[in-house]
């Protein structure tokens, strides 16, 4: 089934991000993925190149680009040369912070935040989840309280990714004095830069994606400058939720294109290999199993980019991409497993992209809300 989504500037696109991954993240992969940290130069590399905070508007030193398919050209690339921890790092900058400033931050905050995170100068991260706190953020205990015109801002996050690497955090707080479960309005966004008070824990040892570093999170009575509140006092999960289908969406269009590149790479594979004097496709349930992978890639490429299309309409809602999200990322969960069965003992070999595509896709059905909470999430829409 031929697809339409792209256009002739998507095209051009692609050859700068194949140009870019080929020149800037091929070489030095596999040493990233051992050291568990991709460099600040491949940061400004990117933002050099105009492949950071695409939707920064050109007066601060972006693209302003806000068509969603450009961004999923970056994933398709990332993907097939099996670098998806690039992609996944970049999402957490462009698709998880990025979104929260453009839609509520201050002129200000903007013009301060926005040419470094463009340029790659400045690498974000966003910090919500805590050790007794994920999908239910009402019940995260990080505070921040007044002091003159600042904040105080005391707690710990966890599952951080850029955590280690990052300059500044989108940290959500209780500004509410309260305890216990919060109210929907117990609760408020800053930008933190690192400094006094702002530490990094150690490392956390992921099954797969090494490459993007994810960490604790620690600040004690951080002072937090007032000019550096996201929006309005209160508002906090207001605004996390607006955004949770740009970040949903981005989870979805990496599935897409991470079960893309795990078939394709398996029919190579399949058509390369031999097994009692027969090519691995030549066997007829080898035929079968990647009939299903097919028509399972191309029916979760033609869901993803109706999903981006109603995005790129503002039509996109936290239902619609919580459903994205559930069939993409259970989707290529699934169809890894099989493309490695297909592998035979090469396929939990590690340097074979099989292997690793299938630690990658673990964490999708989890990152960004689990399968369960999506499932929740459309159950309910459909229990009104």
């Amino acid at each position: 089934m031929k697809r339409n989504l792209y256009d002739e500037d998507h095209e051009l696109f692609r050859e700068v991000a194949q140009e870019f991954n080929s020149r800037e993240v091929a070489p030095h992969y596999a040493q990233w993925d051992a050291d568990h940290l991709i460099p600040r130069s491949l940061w400004t590399a990117a933002g050099g190149q105009g492949l950071l905070g695409l939707a920064v508007p050109e007066d601060l030193g972006g693209m302003g680009m806000t068509d969603y398919r450009f961004r999923a050209v970056l994933d398709e690339e990332f993907a097939a040369s099996n670098h998806l921890a690039v992609g996944l790092a970049l999402h957490l900058h462009d698709d998880m912070v990025l979104p929260h400033l453009l839609a509520y931050a201050s002129e200000d905050l903007k013009q301060r935040w926005l040419p470094g995170m463009a340029a790659g100068t400045t690498v974000t991260s966003i910090a919500m989840t805590e050790p007794g706190a994920g999908s239910d953020l009402r019940g995260i205990r990080t505070k921040a309280v007044r002091d003159g015109d600042d904040w105080l801002l005391s707690g710990q996050k966890t599952f951080i990714g850029n955590g280690l690497s990052g300059d500044a955090a989108l940290v959500l707080a209780r500004t509410d004095g309260s305890t216990g479960r919060g109210n929907k309005d117990s609760f408020s966004l800053f930008m933190v830069a690192k400094g006094e008070g702002y530490s990094t824990g150690k490392q956390l040892d992921k099954m797969g994606l090494k490459a993007s570093d994810t960490t604790e999170l620690f600040f004690d009575n951080v002072r937090v400058p007032g000019a550096d509140l996201v929006g309005e006092a209160g508002s906090g999960l207001e605004y996390a939720a607006g955004q949770l289908p740009q970040g949903r969406l981005a989870i979805a269009v990496a599935s897409s294109a991470l079960a893309r590149a795990v078939y394709e790479a398996t029919v190579t594979y399949a058509k390369d290999r031999n097994a009692f004097g027969e090519r691995v496709i030549d066997f007829q349930n080898s035929r079968f199993v990647l009939a299903d992978v097919l028509t399972e890639v191309q029916v979760t490429e033609t869901y993803v980019d109706a999903a981006m299309l109603a995005f790129n309409r503002g039509e996109l809602d936290a239902v619609d991409a919580a459903q994205a999200k559930l069939w993409a990322s259970e989707r290529v969960k699934s169809i890894t497993d099989r493309c490695l069965q297909l592998h035979g003992g090469y396929g939990y070999i590690l340097e074979y992209p099989v292997a690793q595509a299938f630690l990658a896709s673990r964490l999708l059905t989890i990152f960004g809300g689990t399968s369960e909470i999506m499932r929740d999430i459309v159950g309910r829409s459909i229990a009104r």
